[in-house]
């Protein structure tokens, strides 16, 4: 199991937008150089301080493009 909070994101759906980054309290993401299919730069996870809050799913405007995964307290 993972001991950091992270997030997931499908690149296939990322359009590039920027919302999740600007909506991190932790700046957590980075726009990545790499292109999709769709022609899009899509966004890049930066994992280790995550809080899980969410914000970033909430803001960003495409379904099932993020998902948010919060780690196991028990676990640490």
């Amino acid at each position: 199991m993972d001991t950091y909070n992270h997030v997931i994101v499908n690149t296939e759906e990322c359009k590039g937008c920027r919302l999740c980054a600007e909506a991190c309290p932790k700046e957590c993401y980075k726009i990545g150089s790499s292109i999709n299919t769709l022609g899009y730069q899509y966004i890049e996870f930066t994992p280790g301080k995550c809080l899980a809050c969410g914000i970033c799913f909430f803001t960003y405007p495409e379904l099932g493009a993020i998902t948010v995964i919060k780690k196991d307290k028990k676990a640490v």
